[in-house]
């Protein structure tokens, strides 16, 4: 039950957290409480992408790479978890995840995550991701 709850949760989170470019995807957010947030813990974008896509990529086996907003710490935390684990035992709020299960990258990367995971940057849905961060952080 854990395993198939947990793969519909992420999977959930991970299909919302995509959009095409012609509707968005990629285009960084409007300056703001995320975007400030962001600069606060991570120094700017480009940091927080860099560190995501090294932890993501090093996953070992199959799982997921999180961005999360942690409401004790009120601070961004980067975090990668096997399998269909999810962040509520981290009592993190999920706002952004990069799918490293093969079957997420396979047909178009073959076995070469690293690139699949430097190429979803150009279809995070960046509007949804500040989105839940403003929900979360409330």
């Amino acid at each position: 039950m854990k395993f198939n709850l947990g793969g519909h949760i992420n999977h959930a989170i991970y299909w919302e957290t995509l959009a095409p470019i012609s509707k968005g995807g990629g285009e960084l957010p409007a300056p703001g409480p995320f975007t400030e947030q962001v600069n606060k813990d991570f120094g700017g974008f480009d940091r927080l992408i860099d560190e995501l896509s090294k932890r993501t990529v090093a996953v070992m086996g199959s799982g997921w790479g999180w961005l999360g907003y942690d409401k004790t710490a009120k601070s961004l935390r980067l975090l990668e978890l096997p399998n269909q684990e999810t962040l509520g035992p981290e009592g993190v709020a999920p706002l952004l995840t990069i799918d490293v299960w093969e079957h997420a990258y396979y047909l178009d990367y073959k076995n070469v995550r690293a690139e699949y995971v430097k190429q979803v940057w150009k279809i995070i849905n960046w509007k949804k991701v500040a989105e839940r961060y403003e929900a979360a952080s409330k």
